[in-house]
């Protein structure tokens, strides 16, 4: 078994409230100005956030294009997706999704896949931030889902199973499009989270998952058997997106799910990746004896 790294809870400053939105995921964070610089100590403090809920939420953020930009860039490198979008071409760090582009991608039926970013990369990327830009008046919530408390409601037997697997990655025919030539990859089905030590699953189902190995049959029943989980309420925040809001998640310990029920209106947010930082990301039982 890997070596585990405990994360203590975060103390917050008397300027932060942190509030708790479910037991295991979820923060909201007030008490702080976006469109200010960090001091290293609040980077820091909002790090370590991140990382005891997984993805903390800020209200009331009236922040431009470049402010969500200088945000991001506090917690990493920044990555520029080669198949999305932008507001402004001459901030490229800021990918504009917007309703459109998801339809195209989900087909008609016009529903959401649990994901996280870039899974399709030998590195995918630490996390992202989404900022609303145009909402509509109803609906368009995100869900994001605990992988590490997903993890741990299997049974015994499964996980034990499922432990060495390795799932596919495949985003290829969007690459494509854009002339992007990037291998199919497969990566760890249980990974270890770099900082934190928890094990969770690293799967996205909106890139054709399959285990490598099996049959066509037998990866299809535990696809659906690991969904089955992942939609259960109890691993899950549920965001209600309002004017001015802003979503900073941790892909490694996530899996993220827009909901598509506000019929025809353009909903539109910006979103900045972060990149892999230099923390080597280390496989579920590679130090194992």
């Amino acid at each position: 078994m890997s070596a585990v790294l405990h994360h203590a809870p975060s103390h917050p400053t008397e300027t932060l409230r942190v509030t708790r939105l479910e037991p295991t995921i979820g923060a909201e964070i007030a008490g702080i100005d976006l469109r200010q610089p960090l001091t290293p100590a609040l980077r820091d403090e909002l790090r370590g956030l991140l990382l005891e809920h997984k993805v903390i939420f800020f209200r009331d953020q009236a922040i431009s294009t470049e402010q969500q930009i200088a945000f991001a860039r506090e917690f990493g490198e920044l990555y520029v997706h080669p198949t999305t979008q932008q507001n402004d071409p001459t901030q490229p760090q800021a990918h504009l999704i917007q309703a459109q582009d998801e339809r195209k991608l989900y087909g008609p039926r016009t529903s959401g896949r649990w994901h996280t970013d870039t899974s399709w990369l030998l590195q995918p990327t630490l996390g992202a931030i989404l900022r609303a830009v145009d909402l509509p008046p109803v609906g368009g919530d995100t869900l994001w889902a605990d992988t590490a408390a997903v993890y741990r409601a299997l049974p015994d037997e499964l996980r034990e199973e499922i432990d060495d697997l390795h799932v596919v990655h495949d985003f290829k025919s969007s690459l494509d499009k854009v002339g992007y030539d990037y291998p199919i990859l497969a990566h760890p089905l249980v990974r270890t989270h770099p900082e934190t030590g928890e094990d969770g699953l690293f799967i996205n189902f909106s890139q054709n998952p399959s285990v490598i190995g099996w049959t066509p049959e037998k990866s299809k029943q535990l696809i659906d058997r690991l969904l089955l989980e992942f939609n259960k309420p109890e691993h899950q925040v549920r965001f209600k997106w309002q004017e001015n809001s802003v979503a900073f998640w941790d892909n490694r310990s996530t899996l993220h799910y827009p909901v598509y029920n506000y019929g025809g209106y353009p909903r539109r947010m910006e979103r900045v990746l972060i990149a892999y930082d230099d923390i080597p990301h280390r496989v579920r039982r590679a130090n194992a004896a």
